[in-house]
């Protein structure tokens, strides 16, 4: 029970820090908002989408700043004048301020907004991972900086089917620009690695799966700004081993069965995440004291059940070190499940391209907020305390 005067006193002094934050937060990105009324009306919308309220979408965020309708709501996403683009890079700005970390990990990943219909931008029937099957839906593509203090979103991109970029009229009416072409998801992951090295981020490790792992264009990218990376590839992709192009899966299978070491890929829900792990030495880049490996992971259980990985690290540097960053991909999946339990990141009710990125983007920013409140209360979070703490600042928020 929270009852000592002392923990009382920490509890309201947390809850007034974090008030202040969250002001300093909206006074931070308020010049983005030219009028005083868009101002207004954003920071009701990222206070309702930190809000406890069933669904973030049109209709009960209104309700919850205490409209009748939801026409405030759509024209801060729609007809009001600002840049989801200038604001996104605010969202980095801060991020970094709060965790900047010359370790970080950018995990790079994608997500699927199931819709119905064919008006919103971007859907089609396409493989969604968040249902584990083709379903009529939109892919964002997200970039994930995650860091000892905890992981937020850092950028995002919407992924164009070739229905849509073939198809001028319906971009027109869902008002995608017309210098948009289409791009695929490497592509896109490329546009916001690129904007990521421009801004100056302090970066150590970039992971992702075997989709951007397959791009010789992204691992170049990479190995050009000289930036670690693990990055998953199918079985079959080839590698340069003994002077020769090989399939991965056959330059693991040559090594010999002791040289598996078994480690740990990090804290899971259930413990440990231990797998055996083998890494080999391939191509040597042409920059001075780095090195190529090929790495495979095999479950314990499961011998049969073998993930292949690329990574471009300096030389001495430790498997432990390329088996935590693997580790790592997971915080992707806990920004997708909180942002969407949390901030309503797929809770939006729009159909134009800027409508889309205006939601994704005030979401990332509630969840880059949380993600501060959460990493500055953590070394205190005894029996609950968090929980208690975070629920007298959205009470004294009027949320």
């Amino acid at each position: 029970m929270l009852s000592h005067p002392g923990a009382l006193l920490q509890m309201r002094t947390e809850v007034q820090t974090w008030l202040r934050e969250f002001d300093a937060l909206i006074a931070r990105v308020g010049h983005q908002f030219g009028r005083v009324e868009a101002r207004q009306r954003m920071q009701e919308y990222v206070q309702g989408l930190l809000s406890p309220i069933e669904r973030k979408n049109g209709w009960q965020l209104s309700e919850q700043c205490g409209d009748e309708t939801p026409y405030g709501i759509q024209h801060l996403l729609n007809r009001s004048k600002w840049s989801a683009d200038e604001l996104r890079d605010d969202v980095r700005s801060y991020v970094v301020e709060q965790m900047g970390d010359r370790e970080a990990v950018l995990v790079i990943d994608e997500t699927g907004f199931l819709k119905k219909g064919k008006h919103s931008v971007g859907v089609q029937r396409q493989y969604s991972g968040t249902a584990g099957r083709v379903e009529n839906c939109q892919i964002g593509v997200f970039l994930v900086y995650a860091t000892r203090q905890g992981h937020t979103f850092l950028d995002r991109e919407l992924y164009l089917p070739k229905s849509w970029t073939d198809d001028a009229a319906r971009c027109r009416a869902a008002h995608v620009p017309v210098e948009r072409k289409f791009a695929t998801k490497p592509k896109l992951a490329r546009m916001m690695l690129g904007r990521t090295f421009e801004a100056q981020v302090p970066v150590g490790w970039v992971t992702g799966d075997s989709v951007y792992g397959s791009d010789y264009h992204l691992r170049d990218l990479l190995e050009q700004h000289q930036v670690r990376y693990v990055l998953e590839v199918a079985c079959d992709h080839s590698v340069s081993f003994k002077w020769e192009k090989q399939r991965i899966d056959q330059v693991i299978a040559e090594l010999d069965s002791s040289d598996w070491s078994r480690l740990s890929a990090g804290t899971g829900a259930k413990g440990q995440r231990w797998f055996d792990w083998i890494a080999i030495a391939t191509t040597h880049p042409d920059i001075s004291g780095w090195q190529r490996w090929a790495v495979a992971r095999r479950s314990i259980d499961q011998p049969d059940e073998v993930a292949y990985f690329l990574a471009f690290v300096p030389a001495g540097t430790s498997l432990e070190a390329v088996v935590e960053t693997a580790g790592t991909r997971w915080t992707v999946e806990m920004c997708f499940q909180t942002a969407k339990g949390e901030v309503g990141l797929d809770q939006y009710e729009v159909r134009t391209w800027q409508g889309w990125y205006r939601h994704i983007t005030l979401s990332c920013l509630a969840h880059a907020f949380l993600t501060g409140v959460r990493s500055q209360a953590s070394d205190s979070q005894k029996g609950g305390h968090l929980s208690r703490q975070f629920s007298a600042f959205k009470r004294k928020r009027g949320l």
